[in-house]
C-alpha cells in the first residue's frame, strides 16, 4: 500500500469529496438553523444550531482542504483542470473565512440564544460562496474526470459518452437505408433478364 493512501485515499475512492461532503452539510445545517432562529421560528435553539454547526464546519475544514490541498499540488499547473480546481480552491477558502467571521461577530448574541443580522448576513455571503465553490468542484470530476478512471489528463469531450449514434451511422444500420442503397433480388433478377428480353425483340 502507498504511503499517499493515507491522505488522498486508495484508488477510485478518494478521501477529499467525502469530506466536502461532511463540511458542505454542517454549513448547510449553520445557514438554516439561523434562518429559523431570525425568522422567528425557534427561539434560542436557532441560535444554538447556528453556531455550534458553524464550530464544527470550521474543525471540518481542516482535514477537508488539507487532503483538497493535496490533491490539487498533483495537478498540471495552467490545464483547465487547474484553473478549475484553483477556482474552486478559492471560493472555498473564502467561504470559510465568511464562516469564521460570522462565527466570531455572532458569539455575543449566540450567548444570549440570538442571532445578529450582521453574523447572519456573514453566514449567508459564506453559503453562497459555499454554494459555487461546490458547483466547481463538481466540475472538477463530472467535466475533468479529476480521479476517476485515469481520464484527468484527457480532453473534456473525449470523455463525454456519446449515448445516441450519429445520425449518419443510424442511417447507415436502418434496414430502409440499406434497401435504398441495395438492389431487391427482384430488381436484381429483372436487371439481368432486360439484356434477353431487349436481345429477343431485336
Amino acid at each position: 500500500m502507498k504511503l499517499s493512501y493515507l491522505w488522498r485515499g486508495i484508488p477510485g475512492h478518494p478521501i477529499h469529496p467525502p469530506l466536502t461532503d461532511a463540511t458542505i452539510g454542517t454549513y448547510t445545517f449553520a445557514t438554516v438553523a439561523g434562518l429559523a432562529e431570525v425568522t422567528g421560528i425557534t427561539e434560542n435553539s436557532g441560535a444554538y444550531g447556528w453556531w455550534i454547526a458553524l464550530v464544527f464546519g470550521l474543525i471540518l475544514t481542516g482535514p477537508t482542504a488539507l487532503t483538497g490541498l493535496l490533491d490539487w499540488l498533483t495537478i498540471t499547473r495552467g490545464s483547465e483542470l487547474w484553473k478549475t480546481a484553483t477556482t474552486h480552491m478559492i471560493a472555498m477558502l473564502s467561504a470559510t473565512l465568511f464562516f469564521a467571521l460570522a462565527a466570531i461577530v455572532g458569539h455575543l448574541s449566540y450567548t444570549h440564544g440570538n442571532v445578529s443580522s450582521g453574523a447572519y448576513v456573514l453566514t449567508l455571503i459564506g453559503f453562497a460562496l459555499l454554494t459555487l465553490g461546490g458547483w466547481f468542484g463538481g466540475a472538477i470530476v463530472f467535466v475533468h474526470g479529476m480521479r476517476v478512471l485515469k481520464l484527468k489528463d484527457e480532453p473534456a469531450g473525449r470523455r463525454r459518452p456519446s449515448r445516441t449514434p450519429k445520425r449518419n451511422e443510424r442511417r447507415a444500420a436502418s434496414p430502409r437505408s440499406r434497401s435504398a442503397r441495395e438492389p431487391s433480388p427482384t430488381q436484381a433478377s429483372a436487371g439481368r433478364r432486360l439484356p434477353l428480353r431487349q436481345a429477343r425483340r431485336s
